[in-house]
């Protein structure tokens, strides 16, 4: 069987699996083997971004193999893989770049498609909060400005007459991601080509899951 690479991205109290070369699929527990666990079971939603982004999600059948393991810090521990991992400084091809700017855009399909069949108020968390459809939906849009702001992605000013901002920024990044790199940020101070686009898929993945969860009777 293939090998499935992973990054385990761990702290004392928290812990990240994070499949490389498959931005977005990354799952977290209290251990290293909880995070990889969880990973495993999220194989067939995340076989749904794959299909979405017009690849073969048979690919996705491989058996997990840790090839890097690197510190965490507070970001890990809120809950968000924040680690740039030698991976992520990888060269990218213009094919290898395509391939992940499809992920990234096929992700938000899946969060697209989500909202789409999901009531506007859904099941409070586990310990009552939690937001609802529409406000979680603009918390994944604002922080994608912002992440296009640190990869020096922004949308023109004036907006063209009718122009949509939301999709202007998601443009802007998935051309940035689509280009073959030498691994170096496309700004200084920015992210990684491969990081950006995994942080970015993972962020709208964690929030379209949750939604399909909470938004269950």
């Amino acid at each position: 069987m293939r090998s499935l690479e992973i990054c385990i991205e761990s702290t004392p109290k928290r812990a990240f699996a994070v499949a490389l070369g498959w931005p977005g699929w990354a799952r977290s527990g209290k251990t290293e083997e909880a995070a990889i666990a969880a990973l495993v079971d999220y194989t067939d939603r995340y076989a749904v971004v794959v299909s979405e982004a017009g690849l073969d999600p048979a690919a996705l059948a491989a058996a997990v193999h840790v090839v890097e393991r690197v510190p965490g810090d507070m970001t890990t521990e809120f809950g968000a893989p924040g680690a740039i991992a030698a991976h992520d400084r990888l060269a990218l091809t213009a094919a290898a770049a395509a391939r992940e700017a499809a992920l990234v855009a096929g992700a938000w399909r899946v969060l697209a498609n989500t909202a789409a069949t999901s009531p506007e108020a859904l099941r409070k968390g586990p310990r009552g909060g939690g937001r609802d459809r529409g406000p979680m939906v603009d918390h994944v849009v604002n922080a994608e400005a912002a992440y296009a702001r640190k990869l020096g992605v922004r949308a023109p000013k004036p907006l063209p007459d009718g122009a949509d901002p939301v999709e202007l920024v998601r443009v802007g990044l998935l051309d940035l991601l689509a280009r073959p790199s030498d691994g170096t940020p496309a700004r200084e101070g920015g992210w990684p080509p491969r990081y950006a686009a995994r942080r970015i898929a993972w962020h709208v993945l964690d929030h379209a899951w949750e939604m399909a969860d909470r938004g269950i009777a």
